[in-house]
């Protein structure tokens, strides 16, 4: 939306528009109830065409790694949501073919896993 000032119209500038990513596409990724490591969802510029199993193996340990939860995974019981509608996403699709765009936001949540020592971070 543009806004008049006094001097005429300012112009509207979108600094977050896919294009501005050299091809890859915002994606956010949140987890559960493990919220410690920084307070707020992760936004990561990723290309479309990667797998959703690199997603898992080589983007998220570099931030949730650290989790004393992480290494306790079990992979097969996590439950995705993506942008609100559960899915079983297939892991050697890429992200946009599990349904992931410019500024997706993808969650996961691992049953059992309740955080640091039950804290809920």
């Amino acid at each position: 939306m543009a806004i008049n000032t006094i001097n005429g119209e300012y112009p509207e500038i979108i600094r977050d528009a896919v294009e501005n990513f050299h091809g890859n596409q915002l994606v956010i990724v949140d987890w559960e109830n493990h919220r410690g490591l920084g307070g707020a969802p992760n936004m990561f510029p990723l290309p479309p065409d990667m797998p959703f199993k690199a997603l898992i193996a080589d983007v998220l340990p570099g931030v949730f790694g650290l989790h004393a939860d992480w290494e306790k995974i079990d992979w097969a019981t996590v439950e995705w949501t993506i942008d609100g509608e559960e899915v079983t996403p297939n892991l050697d699709a890429s992200l946009k073919e599990n349904g992931v765009g410019h500024k997706s936001f993808i969650w996961l949540k691992t049953p059992g896993l309740l955080g640091y020592k039950g804290t809920l971070n």
